[in-house]
């Protein structure tokens, strides 16, 4: 398994060639000389100019990089948000190239948890309702529903503001119920974009703590960054500049797979 490099290569003594799977599992996300191209001839922008990532479960990973660097498209194409001009992507062993437009966003809403910088809650509507709201997109009967979703809420701290609507909550808490709505529909993984963007600096760092009781507990996490804060609490760290991974630096190992609660 190659790590995530431009086309010449590993940047330097520090980029990291991601460890093969302790346990067989096939990798979360596998990308393969993906591209994303706009435009053609003279107005052609390679907003991603072939890129190489493979992220394991249990893995911590934060992309990096200034605005034009490609990491926001990037994040479009693993969340299956857009489709890349060329190359591969499965995710969790599904090759998303032979998807229609349906099946892709079936593949979203099991696989994947998305959390906002803008939170993205339904005004006055309860902090139960808004987790629930990807499950009742599922089918998944109303009894269901409202136990995984109390669950969800019990599980990073909110319990006792289920029926709190988000101009009840603070902007931490508020994040919260995004974080418990990502991980209702029990995704294989967590995609954040800027996810403490719009938070102080006390509710940054209690929302980085439950990111890493997350993956602690097995979760695979990929952030979009620009904040060094946040990709210190990382297990690796992906560079972007120019639509290419610059470098790739490993943090921390892998949470050991075999012995963690991935269903947690």
């Amino acid at each position: 398994m190659t790590g995530p490099v431009g086309p010449g290569g590993p940047a330097g003594p520090v980029a990291a060639q991601p460890p093969a799977p302790q346990d067989g599992r096939r990798p979360v996300i596998d990308l393969r000389r993906v591209t994303k191209i706009y435009g053609e001839g003279v107005a052609e922008v390679r907003a991603v100019a072939g890129v190489d990532l493979v992220v394991d479960h249990g893995d911590y990973v934060a992309v990096m990089g200034a605005s034009g660097s490609g990491k926001s498209t990037l994040m479009n194409i693993i969340g299956c948000l857009d489709v890349p001009t060329g190359g591969r992507y499965l995710l969790d062993g599904v090759d998303t190239r032979r998807l229609d437009e349906r099946r892709q966003a079936l593949l979203r809403n099991r696989k994947i948890g998305f959390i906002f910088q803008s939170f993205n809650l339904i005004p006055r509507t309860s902090a139960l309702a808004n987790v629930e709201l990807p499950l009742a997109y599922a089918g998944i009967g109303s009894r269901q529903r409202r136990e995984r979703a109390v669950a969800a809420l019990e599980r990073v701290g909110l319990g006792d503001r289920l029926r709190h609507t988000p101009n009840e909550l603070s902007g931490g808490q508020q994040q919260r119920v995004a974080v418990a709505r990502a991980l209702v529909t029990q995704p294989v993984l967590l995609l954040a974009d800027e996810p403490t963007g719009e938070l102080d600096s006390r509710s940054t760092a209690e929302m980085l703590d439950l990111f890493a009781e997350l993956n602690e507990a097995g979760r695979t996490l990929v952030v979009i960054t620009h904040e060094g804060e946040v990709a210190d609490r990382a297990r690796r760290v992906v560079r972007m500049r120019d639509g290419l991974v610059l470098d790739d630096v490993r943090l921390r190992p892998v949470v050991d797979r075999s012995a963690a609660a991935v269903g947690s």
